[in-house]
């Protein structure tokens, strides 16, 4: 028999024991009985301190074992693995508690009448009433302000990317980078300062609507930059190439390309202004009645609504009632706007193909 034959039958050393692709569950579903009867053992009733428990034997049993029969580098890989999925988990904890606390409190008042009356002469002791003014009046600020950001954010985004040279684009990058960071607070006592107290323009929707530009327009610029930055330079060059003006190949070839990014980013900054509620207490104030007209008199607002109804139900009643339900309104208009981004930006996604 030939040298090269024996070779050939002798087992390779570069593979050694692999544990099954249920082992993780077996290790977790382990963990978490070990953890429950440490805990009742203990007497610790938190069930926070139950599930850390949990999560550290299901690290290091997934490290224990896998040392054991994979070896220690498998192991290691194993346990960045067991640590990303306890922190996720640990993530999506609170997530999860909150909607769930949410709908299981809020679906008590919320149905069609909620939805389609105000408060009215309602008093807040009293069953009733419903969120009418409120969900007209966030739809009306945040439409307003909408309005005014978009354009202006996407404009500035593009001058900065396909224009921006100097001084000037250096002094418009830092104050949006300044912006992003300004406390919603901030921009409504600057709103009030010079709207209400220097111009007697009086509470209004319109300037809450003047806050809320102020918070979303740097997430506007600085999403809209980042998606333009990714339409590759190539397309410019081209479209350039066969003579077509700059502000064309702008308007018809990178806007286009970078569409659903774009929009991704004003749907997340809407989202982001949605819940803002202290702009709102000093600018458009408290009515429990409809007002249609942003541009006058006070107006309802969903944030304002909630802090009110909580802050008036010393923990119970129909006003407690009334703010989770409202509450649920607002995540689930929140989380619409997501997925209408999302589904957007797939479809406006530029499709491939081999």
């Amino acid at each position: 028999m030939s040298h090269a034959s024996v070779s050939d039958k002798r087992p390779s050393t570069l593979k050694g024991a692999t544990l099954p692709k249920w082992f993780p569950w077996v290790v977790a579903a382990g963990s978490v009985a070990l953890g429950y009867g440490i805990s009742a053992a203990a007497g610790l009733d938190s069930s926070i301190q139950w599930a850390l428990i949990a999560a550290v034997l299901f690290i290091l049993g997934s490290y224990g074992i896998s040392a054991g029969v994979e070896g220690r580098r498998q192991a290691k890989d194993r346990t960045a693995t067991s640590l990303i999925h306890v922190a996720f988990l640990l993530a999506a904890i609170p997530l999860f508690s909150i909607i769930y606390e949410t709908i299981k409190r809020g679906v008590k008042v919320l149905d069609g009448y909620f939805l389609s009356h105000s408060m009215g002469v309602v008093s807040d002791t009293e069953p009733g009433g419903g969120i009418y003014h409120a969900l007209l009046g966030t739809l009306e600020q945040v439409g307003i302000a909408t309005v005014i950001s978009v354009p202006i954010g996407v404009l500035t985004a593009i001058y900065l990317v396909e224009y921006g040279r100097g001084k000037l684009a250096k002094a418009i990058t830092f104050f949006v980078d300044v912006m992003t960071g300004i406390p919603s607070i901030v921009a409504g006592l600057f709103i009030l300062s010079l709207w209400i107290v220097i111009l007697d323009m009086g509470y209004s929707g319109f300037a809450g609507s003047m806050a809320l530009c102020i918070l979303m327009l740097p997430v506007v610029v600085r999403s809209t930059e980042e998606m333009l930055k990714l339409v590759p330079n190539e397309l410019r060059e081209a479209s350039l190439a066969l003579g077509v003006p700059k502000w064309r190949t702008i308007l018809k070839v990178v806007l286009p390309t970078s569409i659903g990014g774009i929009t991704t980013g004003v749907m997340l900054a809407i989202a982001r202004i949605t819940g803002e509620t202290a702009p709102l207490l000093l600018l458009v104030w408290v009515t429990n009645f409809i007002n249609t007209n942003p541009f006058k008199d006070p107006q309802g607002s969903l944030p304002v609504y909630i802090y009110l109804q909580f802050q008036n139900s010393g923990g119970q009643g129909p006003a407690y009632d009334r703010a989770w339900a409202a509450a649920l309104v607002l995540i689930a208009f929140i989380m619409i706007l997501n997925l209408v981004a999302r589904g957007i930006a797939r479809w406006k996604a530029p499709k491939t193909g081999r």
